[in-house]
């Protein structure tokens, strides 16, 4: 199923440790028919972007960059599976691999704010 993230604003419940996502790091989410967009910033990320389309199985295939705050440029993919939650709030779990560094995998969770 596909949600509609225009406008909508996302904060890390938690995140592998090769990550640099954390509690501090805020997404701002756009939507245009089946693509979808976002920047973020907080704690280690100074600035980031993603692009991102939805598949057919309802879930978001990523690609992000950010410029970390020891100055560092990062890239990486994600898959991002959505879930709706009681509070009508959305929860996304999500798969993802550096491209750039140490090309290290992870789980992270960001929830709605």
């Amino acid at each position: 199923m596909q949600y509609n993230l225009h406008q909508k604003r996302f904060r890390s419940l938690s995140n592998s440790s090769s990550g640099d996502v954390d509690k501090e790091t805020v997404f701002y989410y756009f939507q245009e028919g089946d693509i979808v967009w976002a920047t973020y910033r907080g704690g280690a990320i100074r600035k980031g972007t993603l692009i991102a389309r939805w598949l057919p199985e309802g879930q978001l295939e990523m690609r992000y960059q950010h410029l970390s705050k020891a100055n560092e440029f990062k890239t990486g993919q994600c898959v991002s599976t959505p879930e709706l939650q009681a509070d009508g709030k959305l929860r996304m779990y999500e798969k993802w691999k550096w491209t750039s560094g140490d090309k290290s995998e992870g789980n992270s969770i960001i929830e709605e704010i």
